[in-house]
Formats: structure tokens, C-alpha cells, sequence
């Protein structure tokens, strides 16, 4: 089991986001399994510092639904880092990891300050 810090300022975020997918995973050591959930653990300092575009801070767009008919919610980029830089370096790991079971055990092994 080892602990990996990462510090995320001046990186781009996927860059950030699918090393710390491959640390979850377990791919950086050398008894992977992929059925396994792993045992490593990441921490990563300066999520506030990370660096993205300008044109993708404008155009890229988060969607949510309430659930009633025409409520689709739309976030900017920009919107989602000034409100939480850390819910959206979560939410680019989650999208990288594999849609199963396992998505959630390695979650919880990630720590953003």
C-alpha cells in the first residue's frame, strides 16, 4: 500500500485527472489485478492552482437534470472551479475509471485539499 502525493498546480487537468485514475487503479504496481480494487492512495495539494484554457473555461459545459421536464441545469467551467476546484478534479478521476463496482472503493482513496 503507498501513498502518492501529487501537486496539482500549473498542471492541466485530464493530465492530472487520468495519472491519478492509473494510481487508483492500482496500474503502478507491479501486482496489478483488474479485478481488484487496489490499494493505493493519492492526495493531491494545490487543486485550486490548476490550469486550464481560457477558450475551455468558457465552452466547456457541465449538464444536470432535476428530473422535471425542460430543467436541464448548464455550469461553464469557470462557474464549477470558482465554486469547487475540487469537485471538478473528482468528478474528471471518476469519469476515468471504469463504470463498475469497483468505481466507488476507489473513490474513497482519494483525498483533494
Amino acid at each position: 500500500m503507498a501513498q502518492y502525493t501529487i501537486d496539482a498546480k500549473n498542471k492541466k487537468l485530464g493530465r492530472v485527472a487520468s495519472e491519478i485514475a492509473g494510481i487508483l487503479q492500482g496500474k503502478k504496481t507491479a501486482h496489478y489485478e483488474p479485478r481488484l480494487a487496489g490499494s493505493d492512495t493519492v492526495v493531491v495539494v494545490n487543486a485550486g492552482a490548476l490550469d486550464f484554457s481560457k477558450k475551455k473555461l468558457e465552452q466547456k459545459v457541465y449538464y444536470r437534470h432535476t428530473g422535471y421536464m425542460g430543467h436541464v441545469k448548464t455550469r461553464t467551467l469557470r462557474q464549477a472551479v470558482e465554486s469547487s476546484p475540487a469537485k471538478v478534479l473528482r468528478h474528471a478521476v471518476e469519469r476515468m475509471l471504469p463504470k463498475n463496482a469497483l468505481r466507488y472503493k476507489r473513490m474513497r482513496r482519494l483525498a483533494i485539499t
